[in-house]
Formats: structure tokens, sequence, C-alpha cells
């Protein structure tokens, strides 16, 4: 009698799809380099002049760049190759990080001198983020496409995990924490910054690498591509922004999604940002390391969610727009009772739950998205919903920090749930917001194996 054998289980085509690996391999190298400068530069500038403000004023000329610019920046990734734009962004980044860590190693930095840096890595990334969004369409198949966005969005999750401890790792193992005397800029003592400096050179190394394996990636070509229009004036770009948003305003789905979105932006991601750290500073005991194991199992919560939706992208109930109701209620009915913990591992427990909950409706509504806007518009429509999260969610932070001068933390979570819970019910009579599914059929998408990849240097 021969013993049954049980079923190969089939291949992931993903795992076999060699431009896939190439754009995988190369997002998740360059997104953990991209931890070592996050952690590294506000360390350097409280290391050069020991002012708050500073700080303040470099980070700031990271993102008001990438707000002012993103919408420009979707609109130009629709009018040259995504893969051409995202490889120029990945050569200045590197020049500039490149410069930054030699800068900080020699000891001829200045603050100046950082300031331009840090406006440049903005305004790079006002062009990457769009191109890095419309990418992937043109990389794998649309059947495939939720799969795709939940491996690469969950190690993107755990690269924020993995990165800053790697970064503060180089920046000990290299010698030097950071801790140059105020005003010290680095001539008399560039070796107290030597991690710092390390730091931004192993990013600059990682967009080199990067930057060569997306070489590699040989693009799709969807319906509705049309050539490149190059020499088209600054006016007509933004009018094509005009359009872009136009078109958005008259999809009723997408309409629907992009209100309910910033509400729930607005209500759900200022006190994350800003009642969260005052909570655990003036509730909890453990303080500033309780607020790190808060988040941190926010971000495991978020890995986890994000690891069920890619590997199952039809657990849903219905439709995607009725899940997405369901599981922001659930959302409110974890964040009312935050305020009431007494202990550091209650609200932890409480915010990994919200963050499983949030990542797993974040694959299925990028991809919708994805699919949804036609692909002469991808880089708008992209760019359109991430200026969304990028401007509410700052405006939201402030408000929330004076609303905390005359009210407290625990009242503050309680109102951002109600909130919630009140978007949700609104959004229950949206017909629109309730139909949004995913299309039941892919449209063809081809590149011959012989098709010549289009030339980075037409940018």
């Amino acid at each position: 009698m021969s013993a049954t054998t049980k079923p190969k289980r089939p291949p992931n085509p993903l795992m076999r799809n060699r431009n896939f690996l190439w754009l995988l391999g190369g997002g998740v190298i360059s997104m953990l380099g991209d931890q070592f400068s996050l952690l590294a530069m506000p360390w350097l500038v409280l290391a050069v002049t020991n002012d708050t403000l500073a700080m303040g004023l470099v980070l700031g000329l990271i993102s008001l760049p990438r707000a002012v610019f993103l919408l420009v920046g979707g609109a130009l990734v629709d009018r040259y190759p995504a893969r051409s734009v995202l490889l120029l962004t990945k050569y200045v980044n590197a020049v500039l990080l490149g410069g930054l860590g030699a800068g900080v190693l020699t000891g001829t930095l200045t603050i100046p001198v950082l300031c331009v840096v840090a406006f440049g890595i903005g305004l790079a990334s006002a062009f990457s983020i769009p191109a890095g969004t419309t990418i992937l369409p043109r990389v794998v198949p649309g059947d495939q496409l939720q799969a795709a966005n939940g491996m690469m969005m969950g190690l993107r999750q755990a690269t924020l995990l993995l990165g800053p401890l790697m970064a503060g790792g180089l920046i000990a193992m290299v010698g030097g924490s950071g801790k140059a005397a105020a005003g010290a800029q680095a001539p008399g003592a560039p070796s107290d910054l030597a991690g710092l400096g390390a730091a931004f050179l192993v990013d600059c190394a990682t967009f080199v690498i990067s930057a060569l394996t997306l070489y590699q990636v040989r693009m799709l070509t969807l319906p509705g591509d049309g050539p490149a229009r190059k020499g088209e004036s600054l006016g007509a770009v933004f009018r094509s922004i005009g359009d872009g948003i136009r078109h958005f305003w008259r999809d009723p789905e997408l309409r629907a999604l992009c209100l309910y979105f910033s509400a729930t932006t607005f209500f759900i991601g200022g006190p994350l940002q800003a009642v969260l750290p005052v909570f655990a500073r003036d509730r909890l005991a453990d303080g500033a390391d309780g607020f790190g194991l808060m988040m941190g199992l926010h971000g495991v919560g978020t890995l986890v969610g994000m690891t069920v939706s890619g590997a199952r992208p039809n657990f849903r109930l219905r439709t995607l727009g009725a899940t997405i109701l369901l599981i922001d209620s659930l959302v409110a009915l974890v964040f009312m009772p935050m305020g009431l913990a007494q202990h550091t591992w209650q609200a932890a427990l409480l915010m990994a739950i919200a963050g499983s909950l949030a990542g797993f409706i974040q694959i299925g509504v990028f991809t919708w998205i994805q699919r949804r806007i036609p692909p002469a518009m991808l880089g708008r429509g992209m760019s359109l919903f991430m200026f969304i999260v990028m401007s509410l969610a700052p405006l939201s932070s402030a408000l929330c920090g004076w609303l905390m001068r005359y009210v407290p933390p625990q009242v503050m979570f309680l109102g951002s749930g109600l909130a919630l819970w009140g978007i949700v019910a609104l959004g229950l009579t949206s017909k629109s917001l309730r139909a949004i599914a995913m299309p039941a059929r892919t449209p063809p998408a081809a590149a011959p194996a012989e098709t010549p990849i289009e030339n980075p240097a037409a940018v």
C-alpha cells in the first residue's frame, strides 16, 4: 500500500518574478538606509548646536519642500518614466548624503550647509514618493499587486523596527554618540561625530546599491500608458495637477475615500503623534521607555496586519469599503479606553491591536487606489493621496498640542475614538464608500523580455 503524498503547495509567483525581486531587494536596502539618516540627522543638529529650535528648523526644511512639491512630483511622474525619476532621486540623495557624511567626518560641515542638504533631501523625496508608489503596478501583474504591496509595505515596517537598532549600533561601534559640545562644530573634535558621519555614508551607499538593482528592473506596459510628454511648460504641469484633482473629485468612490481618509487622518493621526507621548510621560511610570515600547508594539502589530493582508488578499467582507468601516469602528473601540491604562503593558497591548487593524486595511486601500486610477494619472493620484496624509497629520498634531493645554490626554483619546465612530457612521450613509471593491478582472499588462529598458538619462 503506497503512502499518500501531500500535494505540494504551488510556488509564490512573486518569488519567481525577477523584476519584483530586484525591486524588492533594492527597496529593502534603501529603506534600511533611510533609518540611519532619520536617526542621525536630529542628533547631529543637537550635537553641533545644542539648540532644539535649530533641530526643528532642519527637520522642517526636510518636510516643507516635500509637502509643497509632492503634487508637482506626481505630475512629472505621469510625464516621464517612473523608473527614471526614481533613479534620478537616488543619485541626488547619494550625492547629498555622501557630502554630508564627508563634511561631518572632516569637520568642515556648517549649519547653513546642513540646511541646504536638508532642503535637497526633502525636495528629492517629493519626487521619489510618487515615483516609488507608481512603479509597482508596472512591475507585477494586477492580480499579484495586493500580495506585492503587502510584502513591500510589511518589509518597510520591519525596517522601521530594525533600522534604528542597526543605526544605533553602528554609531556606538564607530565611536561617537554625537555628544559634542554645544557649538563645537567638528573642527575641534570631529571624532565625537564619527558615528553620525558613518551613518550618513551608510545611507549614501544604500542609495547607490538600490540604484544598481533598479537598473535591472524591466517595466510592464499598462493599458493607457502613453509616450513621455517632454518639453511642456510649467503651466501645463500645474494644469495637469488640476486635471488629477478633478478626476478624483468626479470619481464618486475615489472622492468618498479621500474625504473619509482626510477625516480619519485628522482625528487619529494627531493624537498618535502629539497626545501619546504626553500621556506616556504624565500617566505611565516608565516615561520615554514606555513610549518606546508602545510605539514598538504598534509597529509589530502593523507588520502582522500587513503580512496577513498580503497573504490573504480576499480575507475581507463583501466589499473593501465595508471592511474599512468595520476595521475603523474596531480601531475606535480600541482607542477610547487608552486613557484608562494604568500600566505601560496595557497601553502597549492596545497599540499593538490598533496597529494590526490599521496595517491590515492599509494594504487593501493602497492596492485599490493603484488599480482604480488610470495609468496615465497614477503619479498624480498617488501623490494626492499621500499629500492628504502628510499635510493633515501635522495640522492635527498642532491642534492637539494646543488643546492639551486645557484638556487631559484621557479625554483626548476618548474624543478621538468617538469622532472616529462618528466618521464611520457618516461613511455608512455613503453608497460610494460602501461600494468600493477590488476589480474582478485584471487588465492585461505585458512587456516582452526583449523590450529595452527605458533610458534613465531621458529625464
